[in-house]
């Protein structure tokens, strides 16, 4: 009788907590400067609930948003910027009470290590700088914006070299292809090949908020609801805490 209760117990453990038994694969469309983080709590979650998979479809929000209204089969979108966020529940394909702003960020001008550019002020005295595309990145936009504030785009605007998304941004940076770049303080701390020369003053650009919510044409309304209630636990903010996110609340 102890043997059968053992294996029983075993079996239970094996079990996914939500009770269900059906495999289920969830696509979450997320802000490529999210995956670092994102990667970690999909492998956590997966532990715990083993009849369901994680896949991300990492990109710039604005392409993410329209892909989402266009019909793409997506579950669950985090958003880097709330307005492509707010787009979705203005249209109905996010309902409002299904959505949360979760987590914030800082923007950076970034350089190679060997590099003496000093400031956003610098850039007047560089050949090319990236940044992400305004229209549908939003680090781009707010680059864009601080620049403005700062009365540097008019003089610094020829120079830019535009990126889909900010680890393109990144990677131009990496690899010398441009001076220097502006990205999120998140994406300038996975690598050791470039280093923080400034930090935006978050006066000079809109609020850097991280909106998720559920799609409302999921057919896994469950199972996203239970991954959208997970990324809000307590441990799980630490864990976009220790890649350098900040929490909004």
């Amino acid at each position: 009788m102890l043997l059968i209760l053992i294996g029983c117990g075993q079996t239970e453990k094996k079990q996914d907590v939500s009770g269900s038994t059906e495999k289920v694969e969830l696509t979450i469309s997320a802000a490529a400067s999210l995956q670092d983080a994102l990667k970690e709590i999909a492998a956590d979650f997966e532990k715990k609930h083993p009849n369901i998979k994680i896949t991300y479809n990492y990109g710039a929000s604005g392409a993410l948003q329209q892909q989402i209204s266009q019909g793409a089969p997506v579950d669950l979108f985090f958003s880097a910027a709330e307005d492509k966020y707010d787009k979705l529940v203005k249209d109905g394909l996010i309902h409002k009470k299904n959505g949360t702003d979760l987590v914030r960020n800082e923007l950076v001008l970034i350089v190679a290590s060997h590099s003496d550019v000093k400031g956003f002020n610098d850039l007047a005295k560089i050949e090319k700088f990236s940044i992400g595309t305004p229209e549908s990145v939003p680090a781009g936009k707010y680059a864009k914006e601080t620049l403005e504030n700062l009365r540097l785009w008019n003089e610094v605007d020829e120079k830019v070299v535009y990126a889909k998304d900010v680890r393109q941004v990144l990677t131009y940076v990496e690899t010398g292809n441009v001076d220097a770049g502006i990205v999120y303080k998140t994406d300038a701390m996975t690598s050791k090949k470039v280093k923080v020369a400034a930090t935006a003053d978050e006066n000079k650009h809109s609020p850097i908020v991280y909106p998720v919510g559920v799609v409302k044409k999921s057919p896994h309304q469950k199972e996203a609801m239970l991954f959208y209630d997970y990324l809000q636990e307590k441990e799980i903010l630490q864990i976009f805490k220790e890649y350098g996110f900040s929490t909004v609340n």
